[in-house]
């Protein structure tokens, strides 16, 4: 299951989602984890707080990019807020690849998102 790809757990009314994933994962275990990343945002109240930690991601693919805009739109639709942190230098040079830097708050530790997402 996709569970060791992730931890979820809750800190002040913020809900973090540390990304757990290994430089290669198969398709399907992704396809999991993007559905079970999914289902954490349903049912919550709209004005949710979220902090991504991707400390523990090196490599990132269109995949991982998808999911993290496909989570920024649920949010923001939603009237949540959303806050990146641990950008490896990859995974910062990725988005800037991508002109999607300028999509996310983004910080360099868990605990200064949590402080901006606490704010915004």
């Amino acid at each position: 299951m996709s569970q060791h790809l992730y931890r979820h757990t809750t800190e002040g009314g913020i809900h973090v989602i540390e990304l757990l994933l290994p430089m290669q994962i198969d398709h399907t275990e992704f396809d999991k984890l993007n559905d079970v990343v999914g289902e954490l945002l349903e049912g919550k109240p709209a004005t949710e707080r979220w902090v991504i930690d991707l400390t523990h991601v090196e490599y990132i693919g269109s995949a991982l990019l998808g999911l993290l805009v496909n989570l920024r739109q649920r949010v923001k639709t939603g009237g949540g807020r959303l806050v990146l942190c641990g950008l490896s230098q990859h995974v910062d040079k990725a988005l800037r690849t991508c002109s999607l830097q300028s999509l996310f708050t983004i910080t360099d530790k868990r605990e200064a998102a949590m402080k901006r997402a606490a704010s915004l």
